[in-house]
């Protein structure tokens, strides 16, 4: 006896449709990333190109565009060389220092801040967290003026400790880091008190272990907070010895003239510190962020 075997019923144009649809999605997603992240390259490689030419050339080719706007075939390190009769050194290694100090100092002030706001309950706790979100919303450029006449009245200027104490207490990382430490469970504190551990103890033991990646996006945030900052430095850094990357930087602009090779090629430096800290700690970063709030 044979069997006979029905044909299987064709999908429907609807169901062809939904299924293209399905498969199209992905792929449109990628090239969306793709042609959005190719307009974020465009602008640094266009300025990496003209840190390798001459400063007479760097807007030669930019109307009409053609392939040597954003190539040259007679690449020149000169630009970099003449950094060397600079300050952007010094200025450089300042940054470092007062961006690695206040990573440091700023961690313990804004770790121990967010265990005081997440761990205990006191009268006034709303007040104190409505006033660190507020404190990071307002623009730190509209008060450096008068912050700045109250430090010079402490005989702070041109002093490290002046360009460093303003980055000290981050609301945001303060903020970051009180809504990863409330996501801990109750369970592993409880436990630790029940071993004997005091308040210090659970910080040490409990929060800071568990929190790693939001500890090190919060020190991300207080590092490009001082690397990038100009107007207080401005304000604050007046002698060579206290100049940071930014200033250097703006001061590389002559009065009549401005060489833009050399500006580029120490606009590619002052990128590469920070795109290099940024990209090797990316995964904790991601991690901080899309975790802050899970419970």
């Amino acid at each position: 006896m044979t069997a006979s075997l029905a044909p299987s019923p064709s999908p429907s144009p609807a169901g062809r449709r939904r299924s293209s649809r399905r498969r199209l999605g992905p792929v449109g997603a990628s090239v969306l990333g793709a042609v959005i992240g190719l307009a974020f390259l465009i602008p640094l490689w266009w300025t990496v190109v003209n840190s390798l030419r001459p400063g007479d050339e760097t807007f030669r080719y930019l109307n009409p565009l053609e392939w040597r706007t954003f190539f040259t075939l007679t690449p020149t390190f000169d630009n970099y060389f003449a950094l060397l009769d600079t300050d952007l050194g010094r200025a450089i290694l300042n940054s470092l220092f007062i961006s690695l100090v206040t990573v440091v100092v700023g961690l313990v002030i804004c770790a121990t801040a967010a265990y005081g706001l997440s761990a205990f309950k006191f009268r006034g706790q709303g007040l104190v967290f409505s006033v660190i979100i507020l404190s990071f919303l307002i623009p730190f450029d509209a008060i450096a003026i008068p912050l700045a006449d109250m430090f010079r009245d402490w005989n702070l200027q041109n002093t490290f400790f002046g360009l460093i104490l303003p980055g000290l207490g981050n609301g945001m990382a303060i903020f970051l880091l009180r809504t990863f430490f409330l996501a801990i469970p109750e369970e592993l504190v409880e436990a630790a008190r029940l071993d004997g551990l005091g308040p210090w103890g659970v910080f040490r033991r409990i929060y800071l272990p568990l929190s790693v990646p939001a500890l090190i996006g919060a020190g991300l945030m207080l590092f490009l907070f001082q690397w990038q900052a100009y107007v207080w430095p401005l304000l604050m850094g007046t002698d060579r010895d206290h100049i940071v990357g930014p200033v250097a930087l703006s001061n590389l602009q002559g009065q009549f003239a401005v060489d833009y090779g050399v500006l580029f090629a120490a606009s590619v430096i002052l990128i590469l510190i920070p795109l290099a800290i940024i990209i090797g700690f990316q995964r904790y970063f991601i991690q901080s962020v899309s975790t802050t709030g899970l419970k």
